[in-house]
Parts: C-alpha cells; structure tokens; sequence
C-alpha cells in the first residue's frame, strides 16, 4: 500500500512559480510511475505530466509543455512538479498518481488527495 501527499500548492499572481511536491510512503514507490493531474469542481480529472519509475520519459500536456517541470527524489520518495509563468486557468486542485502508465486517471491506483493551485489575474 502506498500513501501519497501533495503539498506546495497555493494563491500567486500570473506569471508567479510554484513547486508542488508529492510526498509518499511504502518502499515500492521507487518503482512505480508517477503522474500529475487536476481537476476543478465539476469537471473531469485532467493530465498534466508523468515520470517514469527511474525518473525518464517525463511526458507533458499540451497545455503546460515549456511551463512545467516534473522529477523525482527516489530516495526521499518524493516526485516534484516545478510550474512556471502559471497563467489563471491553471487554477485547480492538483493531484499526484500511482502505479500506472498513462494519461487516463483510470491507468493508476495510488491518489493523492490534492493540493489547491488559485492564479489570480
């Protein structure tokens, strides 16, 4: 069993940074896959980006490819999502994901229970 948690989010201006990071436990999270998605009330959970277990293939959205930024610390169990020059429609709750390969929330198993992102105008 893995638990995971976000923490980083918060309320910046357009054009701000923020680092989002996704704390888990359980020793087997260093081989599992990791994705980031968010989701606003009433709508569907979208992708936003995935690593690979050893930290390759990381793998964006169209929407914030050259703005955001995914890694990972496998000995701190941690993946990071570094977001850049944020705009008001990435204001969401941000959640990080599991054991899985895809860009389907179905594809994983873990969530996180998210961290809220507001980017002001």
């Amino acid at each position: 069993q893995v638990q995971l948690v976000e923490s980083g989010g918060g309320l910046v201006q357009a054009g701000d940074s923020l680092r989002l990071s996704c704390a888990a436990s359980g020793r087997t999270f260093s081989s599992y896959n990791v994705g980031w998605f968010r989701q606003a009330p009433g709508k569907e959970r979208e992708f936003v980006a995935s690593i690979s277990w050893s930290g390759g293939s990381p793998y964006y959205a169209d929407s914030v490819k050259g703005r955001f930024a995914i890694s990972r610390d496998n000995a701190k169990n941690t993946v990071y999502l570094q977001m850049n020059s944020l705009k008001p429609e990435d204001t969401d709750v941000y959640h990080c994901a599991a054991r899985g390969l895809g860009t389907r929330p179905s594809d994983y198993e873990y969530w996180g229970q998210g961290t809220q992102v507001t980017v002001s105008s």
